[in-house]
C-alpha cells in the first residue's frame, strides 16, 4: 500500500483530476475493507469557476474545508439525502477540489451489495452491479461515505485514503460536467474526466 501524500494534491486541480484516474479509494469500516479503482473525476476550480462552491470567495461553515490543506475530504449532502465526495486540492487558501463520481469496485463487493441493495453481491442482477458506484450519490452510499468522513486527513488516515495503484492502461476522455447548467459560461468547460469504454462511468442522460 502506497497512499497519496499531500504533494499529489498540492497541484494544478485539473491535473490532479486527470491522474487520480486509476488510483484506488480506501475505505476500512468494522473491520472490512472496501476499494475501488476511481474511473471519473470532475474538477472544481475555486475562486473562478461559477460551478464551485467557492466561487466568489464564498466562504461559509460547510466550504471552509476547500480553504485548507490539500488531500483533506471535503463531503457534503444534496437534494437533502445524497453525498457527495470530494477531495481538496492546490495550496491552502485556494479553495479548489475535484469531485470523485464513479468507482469500479475492487474489493467488499457484498458490502457495497448489501450498502445499496439490501442484499448481496451474487443476487444482484447485471444492471445493478453497473449501477453500484456509477455516479457520485452511489458511490457514497456503497462505500459508507458520510458527513463523519468530511474534513478526513485522506494523507493520514488509517481508514480513509487514496492508494497509488498503478492501474494506467487506459485512455482518458474529457467532456462538460454534469447537472451544473446554472454556471454560465463554465458549464461548457471540459473539467469532467473519465476512463474510456469503463462500464463503471456514470450516465450523463
Amino acid at each position: 500500500m502506497k497512499k497519496l501524500t499531500r504533494d499529489f494534491f498540492e497541484r494544478d486541480t485539473i491535473t490532479v483530476a486527470k491522474e487520480l484516474l486509476g488510483k484506488v479509494l480506501v475505505h476500512e469500516i468494522n473491520g472490512k475493507k472496501l476499494s475501488a479503482k476511481i474511473v471519473e473525476t470532475e474538477a472544481y476550480l475555486g475562486i473562478e469557476d461559477k460551478a464551485a462552491h467557492s466561487y466568489g470567495g464564498k466562504k461559509t461553515p460547510r466550504v471552509e474545508v476547500m480553504y485548507g490543506k490539500p488531500g483533506v475530504s471535503y463531503i457534503y449532502l444534496i437534494y437533502g439525502m445524497y453525498y457527495c465526495f470530494n477531495v481538496v486540492t492546490r495550496e491552502e487558501g485556494v479553495p479548489q477540489a475535484v469531485l470523485i463520481r464513479a468507482l469500479e469496485p475492487l474489493e467488499g463487493f457484498d458490502t457495497m451489495s448489501f450498502n445499496r441493495f439490501k442484499i448481496s453481491y451474487n443476487m444482484i442482477t447485471n444492471k445493478q452491479i453497473k449501477n453500484l458506484t456509477n455516479g457520485p450519490g452511489k458511490l457514497c452510499n456503497a462505500f459508507n461515505i458520510d458527513k463523519n468522513l468530511n474534513k478526513e486527513d485522506m494523507c493520514v488516515s488509517k481508514i480513509f485514503y487514496i492508494d497509488d495503484h498503478n492501474y494506467n492502461d487506459f485512455q482518458i476522455v474529457s467532456s462538460k460536467r454534469i447537472g451544473i447548467d446554472y454556471a454560465e459560461e463554465y458549464k461548457d468547460f471540459l473539467w469532467r474526466f473519465y476512463i474510456k469504454d469503463n462500464i463503471y462511468v456514470s450516465s450523463t442522460k
